[in-house]
């Protein structure tokens, strides 16, 4: 807290925030880090298992092979989501489950779930794509925007 917002509390105020940050729990910060980095890792190495799997035992190549393990890792995802087991993972790891792909199927499923009483349309469909239609724009405006610089450095690099 800045030293303006302290001045404008009450003496009785300040020594409340003062009580109550000495009896906060400290935060385990680096654990943390390690935990979602080593499950962010693994989540990785399961989609690069996935990854070599269709190299190895179908006609995939290094470009064509992204699909199918995106496909394989939504999937695992969804149905991990489903039995309430990445919910417990995501709950001791942290961010560490906030992988992009596996992470967003997650989230698109637990809305889908938590909202299917409310019927399929106005419930699994309304609120599923409530969280997927902010990410789907800012994807969509990144995408534009990297496009643009590029194309401005190709410009000025080739003239």
């Amino acid at each position: 807290m800045s030293n303006k917002k302290k001045k404008k509390l009450t003496p009785v105020q300040q020594e409340y925030q003062r009580f109550s940050k000495a009896r906060e729990p400290k935060r385990p910060v680096l654990f943390n880090c390690l935990k979602a980095f080593l499950v962010g890792g693994l989540i990785c190495m399961i989609g690069q298992g996935v990854s070599e799997f269709f190299l190895w035992n179908f006609d995939f190549t290094e470009k064509t092979v992204g699909n199918p393990t995106v496909a394989i890792m939504i999937l695992l995802s969804v149905i991990l989501t489903s039995i309430g087991v990445y919910d417990h993972i995501a709950q001791w790891a942290g961010a560490g489950t906030a992988v992009p792909v596996t992470g967003f199927a997650n989230s698109m499923a637990s809305a889908a779930i938590e909202h299917r009483s409310e019927g399929f349309v106005l419930g699994v469909g309304g609120k599923m794509f409530k969280l997927a239609g902010s990410v789907i724009v800012f994807g969509v405006f990144s995408a534009f925007v990297v496009a643009l610089i590029k194309t401005l450095l190709t410009k000025l690099g080739g003239t």
